[in-house]
């Protein structure tokens, strides 16, 4: 498996880090999101979003599950599952209904959804180090493993 790891010295490398990423996704992208809690996981988004052309807030979808947002004809959603306390809460909200090969999917704390959720196509594990950020990132996929040979 095609793993990159990479240092984030600040907020702002890891949202250009995270708009290099999302140049290269095709719709049905799925990515999910993993490390302690305030290790930047929604900043990560919010770079994302931004590098498409969203221009307004992105705040954590922390207690409604999902954030939708249609940027230039793209659907994309933006889920966080950390209070999630089973993972059939998901099913019950119709959580397999947005993964499509149409939607591009970016989930923090999949783990919490375990079995209900499909294989990422790159999965991204963000850790404190020092005063800044280290993530790795990994393919689950084909289509993952041409997303992340693009990354500089």
């Amino acid at each position: 498996m095609n793993v990159k790891t990479l240092f984030l010295a600040d907020e702002a490398a890891q949202e250009a880090l995270a708009g290099q990423l999302a140049s290269y996704c095709p719709p049905g992208t799925v990515i999910f999101l993993q490390g302690e809690l305030g290790t930047g996981k929604t900043t990560f988004v919010r770079g994302f979003l931004h590098a498409l052309g969203h221009t307004g807030v992105v705040k954590s979808p922390t207690y409604t599950l999902v954030e939708p947002y249609l940027i230039k004809q793209q659907q994309i959603y933006h889920f966080d599952l950390y209070r999630l306390a089973d993972p059939d809460e998901l099913e019950y909200a119709g959580g397999r209904d947005y993964f499509d090969n149409d939607s591009i999917c970016l989930v923090e704390w999949p783990e919490k959804a375990k079995g209900y959720l499909p294989k990422p196509d790159v999965l991204c594990y963000i850790y404190y180090e020092n005063t800044g950020r280290t993530i790795e990132i990994s393919a689950g996929s084909q289509a993952g493993q041409a997303i992340i040979r693009q990354l500089s």
